[in-house]
């Protein structure tokens, strides 16, 4: 039945576009991963290999005035911005609340200039950029080639994803971030054109970016300790992600009006780089913090210090407006739970890599966090490629939190970040964009199949 789904409503024009989506979204990480590392040369220097080596081999005083420099780029870039055409501009607005219209152009924009103040040292996300450029080029050319809405949606959900696998090397959990998280359907008939859309972009991007693992971790094997860690901490970490998608909801619907929008950016950046001056670890989306997590090359003390700070300040981001994404600040902010949880575990329990168990519990928050637990999970296993050995304690980490949060009713990190108005403005059922996609392919079957009848001889 999902076969004939197939056959019956992707048409070769589609398949068509889902191949040069995937070229374009793959080209265009690679040209936004060499736009993020300019900047941060020319922010920073050229210290190290990391942007944290960079930040700590610069002056103190540079790290504010790169802020300060940032913000006055954010107030003018968004004035331009905001002149022209309306439309969506994220993708998951784009998607539930505008049939997967994104504005071309605003959506570039957008996406260079996440790229541009994350990399000068903005506690956001550098993955809002990709996604942004595969769902805007997906949005232009369905509506380019008139496809129905439902079609519209797969292909900017799968562009963003697609963009997504391309910037961190995650074929499977990018198709997996368009389904699961983006369109909130696992349903068969859109998997094919969504993972072929990963699958091109990444193809591509490892040309231009190689294709070497995101964070660098060495081997684990398995230990009962870790079973009873992930089993305790699972509620845990379910009831801090729901609190910070909260946290992210409530900076994103605290984004001063009128003239406070032109100040916002500054107070919030110059709070930033006040706090760097101290805690360097804040600048930038976290990378650098997951990674001395993960191979437990940070003490409990500075642990603690940036589990608290750190999502004051990406949410402080958020509410002054800036664009930029949250899928690598959310796992920095699992890596550091989960590390200073470990670190007072191993006072219970012997913990031979503490690192594994800050992966264990970064798995389990990003899941929870995205409302996405199989993606979450695929995504790290990706991201390190030595994780195979903590998947059953992940797993049940997993399940654990994501159920905790959705009993308390979290949103994920995407759909916190919608506008209140255009929910509000949008029509009663614009929000049920996988339902309506599922539907439109069974509209496509025989009516046998698609509605069978109900007194069939049994």
């Amino acid at each position: 039945m999902t076969g004939l789904g197939i056959v019956a409503t992707y048409s070769a024009r589609f398949w068509t576009l889902v191949i040069g989506l995937g070229l374009i979204a793959g080209l265009s990480a690679a040209l936004l991963v060499g736009l993020l590392r300019l900047t941060e040369r020319l922010t920073y220097g050229t210290h190290g290999h990391t942007l944290l080596s960079a930040v700590e081999a610069s002056a103190g005083w540079r790290r504010i005035v790169a802020l300060l420099v940032a913000a006055g780029i954010v107030v003018v870039a968004l004035r331009l911005i905001g002149r022209s055409a309306v439309g969506g501009t994220e993708v998951s607005e784009a998607i539930w609340l505008r049939s997967g219209a994104v504005d071309f152009m605003r959506g570039l924009a957008r996406g260079v200039l996440a790229i541009v103040t994350v990399g000068m040292g903005v506690s956001l996300g550098r993955e809002s950029g990709p996604q942004l450029f595969g769902a805007a080029f997906a949005s232009r050319l369905s509506e380019w080639a008139a496809l129905p809405v439902w079609q519209r949606r797969l292909l900017v959900a799968s562009g963003a994803g697609a963009g997504f696998a391309a910037v961190y090397n995650v074929p499977l959990g990018g198709t997996l971030l368009a389904l699961e998280v983006l369109l909130g359907s696992l349903a068969l008939p859109l998997v094919l054109p969504a993972l072929l859309m990963s699958l091109t972009a990444t193809g591509v991007a490892w040309i231009f970016i190689g294709d070497q693992p995101t964070y660098h971790v060495a081997s684990s094997r398995f230990e009962a300790s870790q079973l009873v860690f992930a089993i305790v901490m699972g509620p845990v970490i379910g009831l801090v992600g729901t609190g910070w998608t909260r946290l992210i909801s409530t900076a994103n619907r605290r984004k001063p009006k009128g003239a406070g929008r032109w100040a916002a950016p500054f107070g919030a950046f110059l709070l930033l780089g006040l706090l760097a001056q101290q805690y360097p670890q804040l600048l930038g989306n976290g990378k650098d913090i997951v990674q001395l997590g993960i191979t437990g090359s940070v003490g409990l003390g500075l642990l603690f210090m940036l589990l608290v700070l750190k999502p004051l300040v990406t949410a402080a981001c958020i509410a002054s407006g800036s664009p930029g994404g949250l899928f690598t600040p959310t796992f920095a902010v699992g890596v550091l739970l989960s590390g200073v949880a470990a670190a007072i575990w191993g006072h219970v329990w012997h913990v031979s890599v503490p690192g594994a168990y800050a992966l264990i519990g970064g798995a389990a928050f990003l899941a929870a966090a995205m409302q996405g637990p199989l993606a979450g999970a695929v995504l790290v296993l990706e991201l390190t490629r030595h994780f195979d050995a903590l998947m059953v304690p992940t797993l049940v980490a997993v399940v654990e939190a994501t159920v905790l949060s959705r009993k308390l009713g979290a949103h994920s990190i995407y759909s916190a970040r919608m506008a209140p108005e255009g929910m509000a403005d949008s029509s009663p059922t614009a929000n049920a964009a996988s339902v309506a996609t599922i539907h439109a392919l069974d509209e496509a079957l025989p009516a046998e199949f698609a509605h069978p009848p109900s007194n069939r001889t049994r």
